[in-house]
């Protein structure tokens, strides 16, 4: 899965290519110096808007651009490499456990804070607005509202951290109403602990609304580092000398110092980019209200889809021992093509997006060619990502999780799950990218209609796949964790077709042509024939070089395919990966 993203770090050194927003009256820094932070990675916009431009697009021959996109991948490919260490060293000490769910599930109430006034939500209600007036040149007012909405955000998210505390135990049922005992008490605990933690990221969607209107891309990859970082010491520091449940709570204090390393880290840059921050509450101020017209539908709308993360908290908690751990387990792998493809896509996009100028007709012809340029981005990675989990699955799963108290059966379980997830994953992804456009002309109301039919046929679907339908089949009931994704992935696809005809109704026809996606398939498939039969010969072999071989064939058989089929995204990368191979042999 990660095959193409390394293999593109090593042309990015050379890469020319580095877009920019297609007004030519904003004026995009590229300068490395005053590079910030974001909190999540799924902003990593440079490093695919020079990984796979195609040659129609206009190079930009910058130094400084080769550079800062180069340690935008490297931060993006650092970070969720340590993100799945972090997830390695978990399982090995708490394996599907009951404390393993008790802490996976402690975890979504805190985060619930994180996702609601976190990442999508500022970025389609701020970016607009701020970055408009740093196309306006208008620096003092994009300070001032930067600072407003700073500080309406800080003063919101500290009350409802706080009530969270103090409301822990009746929230509980809304999550996991299947714990009981000292597994529910353990997961009180912990959901207390973890809920400052939250708010203190929360504030980094707000970093990272400045950043990318900015285009500063890099500490923002690297930042979550630090927070990993702080998980990995935690669990090695103390997982030898503590049972399952102390250590459960020593991690989630690990987590919270590392929540608050990770925003330290961003405050000073940010700071020097903004030139000084005026916290203040003028929320009648224009453009701040204007941030706040288009974040009240984007928040109820990112209220709604975690609705539909809870509803598969609360079924899994149902499912017995390691179901709601196992969900997690392979959420963490398959949201990994989200956040580096989908997301990163969608983000980069938006700010170029809501800063194009024009009359109708002009600004629904850019839309149209950012965003069908950028869904060819997103199925060239998301595509063969989604292949391998169905496939190769297993050799995933074991490679990354199987040790300690993970055991072989284990990796056939998450398998399972992730599987079911392949359904609508490159739905999913291509939905950010058309959500984002809508974001783009202002209109934040239509992808939540679509998102609330979303969430209604996910619950639907979820419980049914979920309850029922495992018994019927005569099959064991925790194999209903599988029956969520694959409803969820069924729900994507529909939320995903209403997006598209909606807007193509305002911009004109896009999307992905048929025959670029048959040659996708064809060059996937080829590639996981070749995997799965190295991995057939190695059954007897290590998880992690196994992985490797297999893994390694599959991606080294789809890119030589997709380079036969004319695909441009290959040609591109070879060129980049060329010219790359070739500077370094000069030098």
């Amino acid at each position: 899965m990660f095959a193409p993203l390394a293999a593109s770090l090593l042309a990015l050194r050379q890469s020319t290519r580095f877009r920019h927003c297609t007004n030519a009256r904003i004026k995009v820094d590229i300068s490395t110096r005053n590079s910030c932070n974001e909190l999540h990675l799924a902003y990593a916009a440079a490093i695919f808007n020079s990984l796979v431009t195609t040659p129609a697009q206009k190079p930009s021959r910058s130094s400084s651009s080769k550079r800062h996109a180069f340690l935008v991948g490297s931060g993006i490919l650092l970070s969720r490499i340590a993100g799945l260490v972090r997830e390695r060293v978990f399982a090995h000490y708490f394996g599907n456990s009951d404390a393993a769910d008790a802490f996976k599930a402690a975890f979504r109430i805190p985060n619930f804070l994180q996702n609601l006034f976190g990442e999508g939500v500022l970025s389609a209600s701020f970016i607009p607005v701020y970055a408009r007036l740093l196309a306006r040149e208008d620096n003092e007012e994009a300070r001032r509202t930067a600072g407003a909405v700073a500080g309406l955000l800080a003063l919101t998210t500290s009350i409802i951290v706080l009530i969270g505390v103090l409301a822990t135990p009746y929230l509980f049922y809304l999550i996991a109403p299947g714990f009981h005992g000292e597994k529910r008490e353990l997961t009180i605990r912990l959901v207390r602990i973890l809920f400052p933690g939250a708010g203190l990221l929360v504030f980094s969607a707000w970093c990272l609304g400045v950043l990318n209107s900015h285009r500063r891309f890099f500490l923002s990859y690297a930042a979550p580092v630090i927070w990993n970082a702080a998980m990995i010491a935690t669990l090695g520091g103390f997982g030898r000398h503590y049972s399952q449940y102390p250590l459960a709570g020593i991690v989630a204090w690990g987590s919270v110092v590392g929540s608050a390393l990770q925003v330290g880290v961003q405050l000073p840059v940010v700071l020097r980019l903004l030139g000084g921050l005026r916290i203040s509450f003028r929320y009648q101020a224009e453009n701040v209200m204007a941030v706040v017209r288009n974040f009240v539908p984007v928040f109820i709308s990112r209220g709604v889809v975690q609705i539909s993360a809870y509803v598969d908290g609360l079924l899994a908690s149902l499912l017995g021992t390691g179901a709601y751990a196992a969900l997690s387990y392979a959420q963490t792998l398959y949201l990994l093509p989200v956040s580096l493809f989908g997301m990163a896509v969608s983000a980069a996009e938006l700010p170029a997006m809501s800063g194009a100028r024009g009359d109708e007709k002009e600004v629904a012809a850019v839309l149209r060619g950012r965003l069908d340029a950028g869904l060819r981005q997103i199925a060239f990675f998301v595509l063969p990502s989604a292949v391998a989990f169905l496939v190769l699955g297993d050799v995933i799963v074991a490679a990354i999780y199987q040790t300690g108290r993970f055991t072989p059966a284990d990796v056939i379980y998450v398998w399972g799950i992730l599987a079911g997830a392949t359904v609508g994953l490159l739905a999913q992804t291509l939905g950010r990218l058309y959500s984002s456009t809508y974001y783009a002309l202002g209109d934040t109301r239509t992808p939540l209609r679509f998102a609330i039919v979303r969430v209604v046929l996910t619950t639907i679907l979820g419980y049914l796949c979920a309850i029922p339908l495992p018994p019927a089949l005569g099959i064991e009931p925790r194999w209903g964790v599988a029956g969520l994704t694959i409803s969820a992935g069924i729900s994507s696809w529909v939320e995903f077709t209403l997006l598209r005809r909606t807007l193509n109704r305002r911009i004109g026809k896009s999307g992905l042509p048929a025959e670029y996606l048959v040659k996708l398939w064809v060059s996937a498939l080829a590639g996981a024939a070749g995997g799965w039969t190295i991995h057939h010969f190695l059954e007897h072999v290590a998880p992690v070089p196994a992985a490797v071989l297999a893994l390694g064939a599959y991606g080294a058989i789809y890119f030589a395919v997709t380079l036969a089929l004319g695909i441009a995204e290959a040609r591109s990368l070879l060129g980049r990966a060329t010219g790359a191979f070739g500077s370094a042999y000069k030098t």
